[in-house]
């Protein structure tokens, strides 16, 4: 089964705001009525809606099969045209990919690239499945208190980095915390299969798998690449920050190889590479100055799902991430009261503080781990945090409506 859709994007035709809204909240690329392309930055889909939005997805993709921009791009005049991809088979959610080439078959070489990366390191952060010939972090789980597990080395940068992101968050961003996750997905799980059974998982419990999440029992021995968990009833869970360190070690790449203009959507993980081609009229151009082109125009979207306005903002980057974290997200709900997948490390439970926090930053796998470490701090220390971190900007959302913004954050609003 192909999991891609390509499509071309020409500019013959007048361009207006897509008719289809975003599906049950998923990720969805919508042409404004300027032509501007705008990102659902709101992150991935929940157990029950997956079907669902594959589907409305699909339809979204034949609607915009109709929908044409031209493009002409750097070095000499050379024209390019705008291509995009979506792919249903990563990190559990959907994936869009944009890049500017000079025809469709340079875009499929760096399309098959940039998904054959992504694959890899899907598997390697399972945490659910065993592949063949490679050991991931489910791998790491099942041998706890065993014995060191060798693993490709794109694993330990991704281990690495979470390691380094708890202790820059004091904690409040754990990949150790896989036992006490672990709980809580089985009991949303189990409330998503029979809603009227659904129940809290019991403190007790909680509380003695927290005893097995001290980040220290992670031994990473980089020289031979592998990987020991001290504590046996110690597991790793790297869902708050797989997927932006993903989208950002496979830009990376794409850049060395020579891809300059692209924008990458895992889930609502955004990261941008360079900017759009300009519209000079009869097409767009850009005329290789590093500045030149317009920005990436990305939503952040409104974390009341019941609201007719799917977007709150609207911001413009290049060369850039944009992350969000909510309690929208995933999650269940027992007597009415809503438990989503975003645990306090401290309480054991999810935090309803705030109905979402965004981040900003290059780094798309450290925007990923400070959306989720920010989304568990008090606004003051989350603000004190960011603003001690450079390039690196905040919008919180409270569940009645009001914000709150890092200094720097207003700059980069359209």
């Amino acid at each position: 089964m192909d999991l891609r859709a390509v499509r071309k994007i020409k500019s013959d035709e007048n361009t207006s705001k897509a008719s289809l809204a975003p599906c049950l909240h998923g990720n969805t690329t919508q042409p404004n009525v300027a032509g501007t392309e705008v990102i659902d930055a709101g992150a991935g889909l929940s157990a029950v809606r997956r079907r669902a939005a594959a589907v409305c997805f699909a339809m979204l993709i034949c609607a915009l099969l109709s929908i044409c921009l031209s493009a002409c791009g750097a070095g000499g005049g050379q024209r390019l045209n705008r291509y995009s991809a979506q792919y249903f088979d990563l990190f559990d959610t959907v994936t869009v990919f944009t890049a500017y080439t000079s025809d469709e078959e340079e875009f499929n070489r760096f399309a098959e690239e940039m998904h054959e990366e992504m694959v890899v390191y899907h598997r390697l952060c399972d945490i659910y499945n065993d592949y063949e010939g490679i050991n991931n972090i489910k791998t790491v789980n099942d041998n706890a208190g065993a014995a060191p597990v060798q693993v490709d080395e794109r694993l330990i940068g991704l281990l690495e980095e979470a390691a380094g992101l708890c202790k820059l968050t004091d904690g409040a961003v754990n990949i150790a915390m896989g036992s006490v996750l672990s709980i809580w997905h089985d009991y949303r799980e189990a409330a998503l299969a029979d809603p009227a059974q659904a129940q809290v998982p019991p403190m007790e419990l909680l509380k003695e798998a927290a005893a097995h999440t001290d980040i220290a029992d992670l031994k990473i021995d980089r020289e031979a690449s592998a990987v020991y968990l001290a504590d046996p009833k110690m597991s790793l869970d790297a869902g708050a920050v797989a997927k932006g360190y993903a989208a950002e070690m496979v830009c990376r790449k794409l850049q060395a190889d020579g891809l300059t203009c692209f924008m990458l959507n895992v889930g609502g993980n955004v990261r941008t590479s360079g900017r759009k081609p300009s519209d000079t009229g009869g097409g767009f151009l850009r005329f290789g100055a590093a500045d030149s082109g317009e920005a990436w125009s990305v939503g952040v979207q409104n974390p009341d799902t019941d609201s007719r306005e799917a977007y709150l903002h609207t911001v413009g980057i290049a060369d850039c991430s944009l992350v969000t974290s909510g309690t929208y997200q995933r999650y269940y709900e027992v007597d009415g009261v809503r438990y989503h997948h975003i645990i306090h490390p401290d309480l054991l439970m999810p935090w309803n503080r705030y109905a979402s926090v965004t981040i900003l930053c290059e780094d798309s796998g450290l925007a990923d781990g400070l959306s989720t470490a920010v989304f568990n701090m008090e606004i003051s220390d989350g603000l004190e945090l960011i603003e001690s971190l450079d390039g690196v900007e905040a919008l919180w959302i409270y569940p009645d409506g009001t914000e709150e913004r890092s200094s720097g954050f207003a700059a980069y609003e359209q």
